[in-house]
């Protein structure tokens, strides 16, 4: 079983930045893909960024050169338990609830496991 746990919601005005939080338990099989979506009200939700064990990452176009994931810096480099998502420049239509997945499986599209999300606002 797989516990996702996120942090770091909360309140930014527009242009400024957050840092949102994510870590996956597990006492099984080994982490190698966790990923963070949102949905605004009236909307799918949608991919964000995602990063694998290995370190190889993806983005939604819309916040490429805005928002970085990396793993924690305490991480063994071929592990993968607690991610950070960096966004930079935030603007009103990033406002969404942002949940985070993660996944024994290599792909950085889907996921097994499921945080309950967080609420992220920019407004002035």
């Amino acid at each position: 079983q797989v516990t996702v746990e996120e942090s770091g919601g909360g309140l930014v005005q527009p242009g400024g930045s957050l840092d949102v939080s994510c870590t996956a338990t597990t006492n099984r099989f080994a982490i190698n893909a966790m990923g963070w979506f949102r949905q605004a009200p009236g909307n799918q939700r949608d991919l964000v960024a995602a990063i694998s064990a290995g370190g190889r990452t993806k983005y939604a176009d819309s916040v490429k050169g805005r928002f970085t994931i990396s793993k924690a810096s305490a991480e063994n480099p071929m592990s993968l338990n607690t991610v950070v998502l960096r966004m930079d420049n935030l603007q009103p239509e990033n406002t969404a609830v942002y949940s985070c997945g993660a996944s024994y499986n290599y792909n950085l599209d889907a996921y097994q496991f499921w945080g309950q999300g967080i609420q992220v606002t920019v407004s002035p």
